[in-house]
């Protein structure tokens, strides 16, 4: 099984204190998440995140519609945590959220581990591109949620590609 990275970064104005509780909510992925995935949250509220907890969604990926259910692997806040795909459209999806104190806001990174059915074809071809639609989104969101605020700071980095760091080691 062939495994795809995908980095991200966004600066935002407010400490970690401030930002993680907005990323500890579960219902808040259907804020920042595109309208074309039709993404909903089934776990009902309210989902205490923790290490081991299930949260289950929904989405239409291409028209098709798809169950979702992650486990959150790895619960350290308000600096980290880590969520893995139990049942989804990905053969292996884990996502490591970083949130680090940074020129007087947070330095929101994001670091994903994933495989495909098909491959690098089709992970060339359609889901590497979803993957970054969907993070730009995101991270637009975001900007419009918590910043920006008058700073020298650049509020947005775009997507990184780096080393592969150990998602379960601090």
């Amino acid at each position: 099984m062939r495994i795809f990275e995908f980095n991200a970064e966004l600066w935002l104005p407010r400490s970690p204190e401030e930002i993680f509780p907005f990323f500890a909510d579960a219902y808040n992925l259907e804020k920042i998440t595109p309208g074309w995935l039709r993404f909903e949250v089934l776990t009902p509220r309210p989902v205490t995140m923790r290490p081991g907890a299930l949260i289950d969604y929904r989405i239409r990926l291409r028209g098709l519609p798809m169950s979702w259910r992650t486990e959150i692997c790895v619960w350290e806040p308000p600096f980290r945590f880590v969520d893995q795909q139990l049942r989804g459209p990905y053969r292996q999806w884990i996502h490591e959220h970083r949130f680090e104190s940074s020129g007087g806001g947070t330095l929101c990174r994001d670091h994903v581990r994933y495989a495909v059915l098909g491959g690098a074809l089709v992970n060339k071809l359609f889901v590497r591109r979803d993957v970054e639609r969907i993070f730009a989104h995101r991270q637009k969101t975001l900007l419009q949620l918590f910043g920006p605020v008058s700073s020298s700071k650049p509020i947005a980095a775009p997507p990184i590609r780096s080393a592969k760091p150990d998602l379960f080691s601090r």
